[in-house]
């Protein structure tokens, strides 16, 4: 499995060395419950919460406002029921987004089945949420407004600072999800309400998530059980997940401006071999993006059939969010910016090289000779 590029990096992130040796003691011999009395348990314990205060360094937040779940999946789904429910008696109003992460877009479309009433912003063509049309939208049993941090195809920062300050002028909670955003920007999550993060997208292990839960913030439990983190995750803790994250977020923390640069070098090399391709066009703005992201069509050639050519020489990229993979249609991502033609995401990371950008470019281009045809 070594002769392949992998610059599919917003679905999942190769984990970090460092992390696993971290994590090893935790599957190996340091195995108890942490919810056990004794030695081997209280082991457990002390590493579920040193961990805990480290992600809450890194996000500028106190230990006891991060809870731990099993995914940004779980994080966004007990952030939005979870709130909602608790404070449907203040209101049923909801306010989202047309391009979320479908953790976030088909929760709220249960929340709605429960009588809740969503409005869906609008996003402008370069991918960055009409603010204006936000603030519009606001009523006076508007309890919460939960909009992404980074959007996951097309990798658009949005303004989520000036939308939690509307929020909190308006006394409503905020909650984002920052998943795709943990791993390329510095996160003070002390600024809202809630924030989901998920340790596989910045080179930590898949199978564990967390939010960030301001305190004071009304809450109900999703899942039911016993009474593990509050009670609001009730099940016996993935003690080396936990672990796993924590330090692949101070990695991270500790060197993003570096891997930003690096990711940020190789994506405009690439993007100088491919932009003068006829039709090649570039979904959402180059500015207000995060540098890793790549995502673009090219008029009259089909994204899945070139994902697939790609794939057959050793290339794995996507052509959307990996939880919509086996949809055979346009992106909701995609249709909210406007647009009527699937994409190719390319998502690098800071092992990537100049020399897998020329293949990946060389490949890229010899497709399109066959597929023309």
């Amino acid at each position: 499995m070594n002769n392949y590029i992998y610059v599919d990096n917003s679905s999942t992130t190769k984990l970090n060395p460092f992390v696993l040796n971290k994590m090893i003691p935790y599957l190996k011999d340091c195995y108890g419950n942490a919810s056990t009395p004794y030695e081997l348990g209280k082991v457990s314990k002390k590493a579920i919460e040193i961990a805990r205060k480290n992600i809450a360094s890194c996000l500028n937040v106190s230990p006891e406002e991060i809870i731990f779940t099993g995914s940004g999946t779980e994080a966004d789904n007990l952030a939005l029921l979870g709130m909602a429910r608790a404070n449907k008696e203040k209101g049923r109003h909801i306010i989202t987004s047309k391009f979320e992460h479908l953790a976030v877009y088909n929760t709220c479309k249960q929340l709605e089945k429960e009588g809740f009433d969503v409005t869906y912003v609008d996003v402008n063509e370069n991918g960055i949420v009409n603010v204006e049309m936000l603030k519009k939208a606001i009523r006076e049993d508007t309890i919460l407004i939960s909009i992404m941090m980074v959007n996951n195809e097309i990798g658009t920062i949005q303004p989520i600072d000036e939308i939690a300050k509307i929020a909190r002028d308006n006394d409503i909670i905020f909650h984002t999800d920052a998943v795709q955003g943990a791993p390329h920007i510095k996160i003070d999550a002390s600024k809202y309400g809630a924030l989901s993060i998920s340790a596989h997208k910045f080179n930590g292990p898949k199978g564990v998530g967390a939010l960030y839960l301001k305190k004071g913030t009304s809450i109900e439990n999703i899942t039911f059980g016993g009474h593990q983190e509050n009670g609001l995750r009730p099940a016996t803790e993935n003690v080396a997940g936990i672990v796993g994250m924590s330090e692949a977020l101070i990695i991270t923390n500790k060197n993003l401006c570096e891997y930003n640069g690096k990711e940020r070098k190789l994506r405009d090399y690439l993007l100088s071999k491919l932009k003068d391709i006829d039709g090649f066009s570039i979904n959402g703005t180059m500015k207000e993006r995060i540098n890793s992201n790549l995502n673009f069509y090219i008029d009259g050639i089909n994204a899945e059939d070139l994902k697939l050519y790609l794939e057959m020489n050793g290339i794995c990229v996507s052509s959307g969010s990996a939880c919509n993979s086996n949809v055979e249609d346009i992106s909701h991502v995609l249709k909210a910016i406007g647009k009527e033609s699937s994409a190719i995401r390319i998502s690098l990371s800071k092992d990537n090289t100049i020399y897998e950008m020329d293949t990946i470019a060389y490949y890229i281009h010899k497709s399109l000779k066959m597929l023309n045809k």
